[in-house]
């Protein structure tokens, strides 16, 4: 925690990027420091054309993005996961473990 202020890391897929963004806005107001992917604006892609939810892996730095997310977690008191649907994907999955193995609390939100 930093000076009482809870920091927390948004985990889930990015096709429940609006989502995301929605609590992030939530909890924001709560108080609370929120930090989550880094996203870009909807019609965004490198080579001008829409943007897909593969973005990273299409421009070959999903390694570096999934790196910086751990960066994040070991910042954050807590991971929080937006299980939309009951959807945790491959990605969401590794970050839990990883949260888990770092001490950091895990906390699941249905949508």
């Amino acid at each position: 925690m930093i000076k009482g202020v809870e920091v927390i890391t948004l985990c889930g897929s990015t096709r429940f990027t609006r989502e995301m963004l929605l609590k992030e806005w939530e909890l924001t107001k709560q108080g609370k420091v929120v930090m989550g992917w880094c996203v870009l604006p909807s019609n965004h892609d490198s080579d001008g054309s829409e943007v897909d939810h593969h973005l990273a892996e299409k421009e070959g730095v999903q390694d570096i993005l999934d790196e910086m997310h751990k960066r994040k977690i070991d910042l954050s008191d807590r991971v929080h996961i937006l299980n939309i649907g009951g959807y945790i994907g491959e990605g969401t999955a590794n970050e839990i473990t990883y949260a888990k193995s770092q001490g950091k609390g895990v906390t699941f939100e249905e949508g």
